[in-house]
């Protein structure tokens, strides 16, 4: 005998506010119904543990077909099925949750393993059907089976079925325009996104024993690190986020108080800009997708990495598809950070031959990271290591020759009281330290300064004109960062006893520039060979480059230019004794020339320099 009820819910406009606006993303239904599947198989095995209930069985799976034919989708479990009683409470009371309900009941017994703390889940099925029908039996021999059907507006129909098997079977009438989820590589699909790791096997079409399961039910991340070989780290990678490069290494998080947090963390080669959105931090729950790089647990700068975490204590809303911001969040996402920090300063310390091979691919993480988390910075700047002309990897300390227990005896306070020492400390001149930003581009630049002796730091990624403002700003006093072309290091001058009478020269050689705008400055170099040189002021290139990253206006990288035109060389000696079209020609080859070794040069420029050069070697020919 059938009979009829309303749904019991607190107003009649609740269902298509849940049918349309509850999930983000309406394929998120098939996660929702295959976890409820999961969980009614962990209840019966808990009641059988608990000696409640009784199986012969081992083989407890979810069973996902298709029927093209009539238009269905259906997931069958094998789990503590459903009485009648049970049917009406769980699933026609909206939001009353049959997970809750058992974990109260058996608090003391441990309810490891339940998923679901909400009763919507469900109804998250009606997004993309427009009739269900549930045939459920419950564990309980003296039960009969029950089905169960709703359109999803206000009314459901209940009946006595004659299913025989424990369990429930889920039967979603695909809706009109919806027919993509009746075929099977999107089913596929959607099974490795959201239930690749489900601790029960998922079949799709079960056809017999040689099927294989879709899924991993003991994923290598729920293993003690203890128990994880290389190899298995790196298939897991590979099979996980079908990236065949190899990982650099990896963080295995494996922790039980004072939360629960499992885990693997992947590091990639990440070297621009583009390959920042390449990473994908993937959020379990139980062994359930949540979302990838959920920002409350992961900050933005570990984006960049690879991985997956999996953690029972997150506190989820009433989707499951958003974290709900609190303190235990905020001590989860701490931790992973910690952990991150601790890879890396332990690497450097232990292996530092391995950790400066993965520098050039992990340096724009660690410079993002210390950007944007000082808390992350204070733990790592010690790791933190510049490739110098030589190709040698130091510290900044290292690099600049300061010891961190430099000795007394080194030091200009030593028998000052502490006020003193501190004063000495703040008259301290900052350490210039000169980069390179380009090896090829400003080989000019790099030649002069092997010549006179000195050394440069090679900073040629993208991040590296913020990270080396947010240092001087961290480090204040103790270093100032020149690009090698932004001024003439004292190393690279000779005495000059023209002085003031170079600025005969200068006015010359400026009035004879097509380039009116440049500033001229008259140096003696050491070296005779090079006569001129570009340089522009530090900041305000850095400025430009800041504004160009972040694509906005007034974006001038070369504000501030000067050519300086060294007084050691022929050329330039020679200058002022030159016809006047000569003088014309000459200079703007030496800038031309100077150009060249800074950037490239405008269109006009370049068509210029290439009629002044034929016109030269036309010499040779007359």
């Amino acid at each position: 005998m059938s009979k009829q009820g309303n749904i019991r819910i607190a107003s009649e406009n609740m269902m298509p506010i849940i049918k349309k606006w509850l999930y983000s993303d309406k394929d998120i239904f098939l996660r929702e119904i295959v976890a409820n599947g999961i969980d009614a198989i962990t209840k019966f095995k808990k009641l059988v543990d608990m000696g409640e209930a009784a199986s012969a069985e081992d083989d407890f799976s979810i069973k996902i077909s298709i029927d093209k034919d009539a238009s269905t989708l259906s997931v069958e479990d094998n789990g503590i099925g459903m009485s009648e009683e049970e049917v009406e409470k769980y699933i026609t009371q909206i939001a009353f949750s049959g997970a809750a309900d058992f974990l109260s009941k058996y608090e003391k017994a441990g309810g490891e393993g339940i998923i679901g703390h909400f009763g919507l889940g469900f109804y998250s099925a009606y997004m993309v059907s427009d009739n269900i029908e549930i045939f459920t039996k419950s564990y309980r021999e003296t039960e009969n089976g029950v089905h169960w059907e709703s359109d999803g507006e206000s009314t459901y129909t209940i009946e006595a079925c004659d299913r025989a098997e424990r369990g429930t079977k889920i039967v979603m009438h695909i809706a009109k325009g919806e027919e993509e989820f009746l075929n099977e590589s999107t089913i596929r699909n959607l099974i490795e996104k959201y239930c690749a790791f489900m601790p029960y096997n998922i079949y799709l079409n079960y056809k017999g024993n040689e099927d294989q399961p879709l899924n991993d039910t003991k994923p290598l991340y729920l293993k003690a690190p203890k128990d994880c070989s290389e190899e298995e780290y790196k298939e897991f990678y590979r099979k996980t986020f079908h990236d065949y490069h190899d990982p650099l290494f990896w963080i295995h998080l494996n922790m039980d108080y004072p939360f629960r947090l499992k885990g693997i963390l992947y590091f990639p080669k990440v070297k621009s800009k583009v390959e920042l959105e390449r990473g994908k931090v993937k959020l379990y729950c139980n062994q359930v997708f949540i979302a990838d790089n959920i920002k409350e647990v992961i900050p933005e700068y570990l984006m960049l990495l690879n991985g997956l975490i999996d953690c029972p204590d997150i506190p989820l809303n009433v989707s499951r598809s958003f974290l709900q911001n609190d303190r235990q969040v905020q001590k989860i996402s701490k931790h992973i950070t910690k952990k991150v920090a601790d890879k890396l300063t332990g690497l450097f310390k232990t292996d530092q031959e391995k950790y400066e091979a993965c520098w050039n691919d992990i340096s724009v993480f660690v410079k993002l990271g210390c950007i944007k988390d000082e808390d992350f910075y204070a733990k790592v700047k010690d790791s933190i290591i510049f490739k110098n002309l030589d190709g040698k990897y130091q510290t900044l300390e290292q690099f600049v020759g300061k010891k961190a227990d430099m000795p007394k005896s080194e030091g200009k306070a030593e028998d000052s009281d502490s006020a003193d020492a501190e004063t000495n400390a703040a008259k301290q001149e900052a350490s210039t330290v000169y980069y390179v930003s380009d090896e090829i581009g400003q080989a000019q630049y790099i030649s002069m300064f092997r010549n006179a002796g000195l050394n440069a730091i090679v900073c040629d990624t993208f991040i590296d004109p913020h990270f080396l403002s947010y240092l001087e700003y961290k480090e204040t006093g103790h270093y100032r960062f020149l690009r090698i072309d932004a001024e003439i290091d004292t190393a690279l001058k000779a005495e000059d006893a023209n002085g003031d009478a170079n600025q005969e020269l200068i006015d010359a050689f400026k009035a004879a520039l097509k380039n009116t705008s440049i500033a001229v400055k008259a140096e003696k170099f050491k070296s005779e060979e090079i006569p001129a040189v570009i340089n522009v002021a530090e900041f305000s290139r850095r400025f430009g480059e800041m504004n160009a990253f972040y694509g906005l206006a007034g974006a001038d990288t070369d504000r501030d230019m000067t050519i300086v035109i060294n007084t050691a060389n022929s050329l330039v000696r020679g200058f002022l004794k030159l016809e006047e079209d000569k003088k014309k020609f000459v200079a703007n080859q030496i800038y031309y020339l100077a150009m060249l070794s800074y950037k490239k040069l405008s269109p006009e420029e370049m068509k210029d320099f290439s009629d002044n050069s034929v016109s030269l070697m036309e010499l040779f020919v007359q």
